[in-house]
């Protein structure tokens, strides 16, 4: 999973940008006067403060535990915690009354573990509670996931139990992506439209030939042309009265601040089988959505389309096969300016992560603007 933010400045929809001390206690949290804590502040932080508040600026390179296989639980945590657009969220949300309501509580139980790794001084916290919280709602422990599959899990729970109608709508415009569907019967007039909303894009390793995609931009290209639906494919013509060869395409309307991109390394033969693609795909560090896309792949204007730049921010890695592996996470730092590796337990700083051809396990990216100008 690639994870990308706009690079330019939207405007966001956060009517309190800085986290004030209010919103801190009504999340239980104990932290220090703003005075004493503005003091611990690097001087190079300082230009921070009015985007993300003094308790952001402690968002600390801290590894998680492995409960067994919660390697691709860890990595997605990891990716949204060391977001400070979401975690400006996540503090503003509404305690649950009761301490049943707050075991069950995910965004609760997410914001408890965040205050852990941020105000301990252990190099690495036990996910131990929020597992048990995931548990009560179904997610299934000890077993392998899927990193977009979970991904999708995790969000939908914290929309759901996230009470704030304005929370909610600033977790859309973070993440939530929409795109219009086309079919249009190729032998009469006949065409339908409907809009959707995707939190990944999911994209394809190869095209209808079997043939490589050689680069994240030839995917999204590919994603985006139109399909025509012949032999079995072919959609009932109501207009037509039967079975017709429809063409088929997805426009671009809306992108969020942060972009999804899910590479599906996943394979299906026609004899049931399922393998992992394992040849590598090049992606940027940069990417404009603008140059990549054509006018005919796009329904936005001029004012959209300003806001698809976006950089690198975070990549979601599995290694391994389709019956087993292992999942870490690589996340830019939005208030050191650093690449970390977070392994489980293990967290280490890595060089910057720009224009390289990474390794077979590379699976899912996000991408992010670069509010910090590092």
């Amino acid at each position: 999973i690639l994870l990308m933010g706009q690079r330019s400045g939207r405007q966001e929809i956060s009517k309190k940008p800085e986290v004030v001390l209010s919103e801190i206690m009504e999340a239980e949290i104990e932290v220090q006067s703003n005075k004493e804590e503005t003091q611990e502040v690097k001087p190079k932080n300082q230009k921070l403060m009015s985007v993300f508040g003094v308790a952001d600026l402690k968002n600390a390179a801290v590894g998680l535990y492995n409960l067994g296989q919660s390697c691709c639980l860890n990595s997605l945590l990891q990716v949204f915690l060391m977001n400070i657009r979401f975690t400006r969220i996540l503090r503003r949300i509404t305690v649950p009354l009761s301490p049943a309501q707050r075991r069950s509580n995910v965004p609760y139980q997410m914001l408890l573990l965040l205050e852990e790794m941020q105000c301990g001084k252990c190099k690495a916290v036990g996910p131990t509670e929020l597992a048990r919280c995931l548990a009560e709602h179904r997610v299934k422990l000890f077993v392998q996931h899927d990193a977009a599959q979970l991904f999708l899990t995790l969000w939908n729970l914290l929309k759901k139990q996230m009470k704030k109608p304005e929370l909610v709508e600033e977790l859309s415009d973070l993440y939530m992506i929409c795109i219009q569907e086309h079919l249009a019967c190729q032998k009469c007039s006949l065409e339908t439209k409907s809009n959707s909303t995707m939190l990944t894009l999911p994209l394809p390793m190869l095209d209808a030939n079997s043939y490589r995609l050689k680069t994240l931009e030839d995917s999204l290209r590919y994603f985006f042309n139109p399909e025509e639906l012949t032999g079995q494919n072919m959609c009932f013509c109501q207009q037509c009265g039967r079975k017709t060869t429809f063409l088929q395409s997805t426009k671009l309307v809306h992108l969020p601040q942060i972009l999804t991109l899910h590479l599906k390394r996943f394979y299906f033969e026609r004899s049931s089988c399922t393998y992992k693609l394992s040849h590598s795909l090049p992606f940027p560090q940069e990417l404009d959505l603008r140059k990549v896309l054509t006018e005919d792949q796009c329904l936005a204007d001029d004012r959209e389309k300003a806001t698809w730049q976006y950089q690198l921010f975070a990549v979601v890695a599995h290694s391994g096969s389709t019956s087993f592996g292992h999942y870490c996470a690589y996340v830019w730092s939005l208030t050191e300016c650093k690449w970390y590796c977070f392994n489980d337990s293990e967290v280490c700083q890595v060089s910057r992560v720009r224009h390289v051809s990474f390794a077979p396990s590379w699976t899912l990216l996000q991408v992010s603007s670069s509010l910090t100008g590092c």
